[in-house]
C-alpha cells in the first residue's frame, strides 16, 4: 500500500494568487493528478482496460477526465465542440490497451485544463454559457465548479476500479479440485 499524503492540495496554502473559485478548481485538478498517479500508475495495459464485474475500466475514466475537461472548458470559453472533440468523445470507452498512453493523456489533459482555468477572468463567473447541442444554460462559474466535481467523481471511480483490479492480482488461482 502506498503512503498517504499528509495534506491535500487545498490545505497546502498554495495558489493564493488566484481567486477562491479558480484556486479550488486548480486544487481539485492537482488532487486528481496525484490520486491518479498513486492509484492507477501501476496498472499494466490489460489491467487499465479490465472491466471487473462489467464496470467501466480505469482507462475509460482517465480518458473521460481529460476529454471532458477539454469539452467543458471549451464551453467556459464560449466555444462549440469541434468534430475532433466529438470523435474523441465517441472513443472514450473503446481503446487499444496502452496504459502509458492513457496515463500520459490524462496527465497532459489535466495540465492543459489547469492552464485554461488560470486564464479565466475573475469577473466572468456569472456570465452565461451554453452546453451541448441543446444549449443548456450554465455560467462560467458553474462550468468551472463542474470541472472540479466531475473530475473528482471519475477519479473516485477509477481508484475503486483500480483497487478491484489490483486485488484480483493477489487472489491465488485455484487449480485444485475441491476437497470433499
Amino acid at each position: 500500500m502506498m503512503e498517504q499524503r499528509s495534506v491535500e492540495p487545498w490545505l497546502r496554502g498554495t495558489l493564493a494568487e488566484y481567486d477562491a473559485v479558480r484556486r479550488q478548481v486548480l486544487h481539485a485538478l492537482e488532487l486528481a493528478a496525484e490520486d491518479i498517479e498513486q492509484w492507477c500508475s501501476g496498472l499494466d495495459d490489460s489491467e487499465m482496460e479490465a472491466r471487473p464485474f462489467g464496470i467501466a475500466p480505469v482507462g475509460f475514466h482517465l480518458r473521460h477526465i481529460a476529454r471532458s475537461l477539454d469539452r467543458l472548458l471549451t464551453y467556459v470559453e464560449g466555444g462549440e465542440l469541434s468534430p475532433s472533440q466529438l470523435t474523441a468523445l465517441s472513443t472514450e470507452l473503446s481503446a487499444e490497451p496502452d496504459a502509458a498512453a492513457t496515463l500520459l493523456e490524462v496527465c497532459e489533459g489535466i495540465s492543459l485544463a489547469a492552464g485554461r482555468v488560470q486564464s479565466i477572468a475573475v469577473g466572468s463567473f456569472d456570465e452565461p454559457r451554453f452546453v451541448g447541442r441543446k444549449r443548456l444554460p450554465s455560467t462560467v462559474g458553474g462550468l468551472l465548479v463542474h470541472c472540479a466535481e466531475h473530475t473528482q467523481r471519475h477519479v473516485g471511480q477509477a481508484i475503486t476500479t483500480a483497487r478491484i483490479v489490483v486485488a484480483t492480482r493477489l487472489e491465488p488461482a485455484s487449480t485444485d479440485a475441491p476437497h470433499v
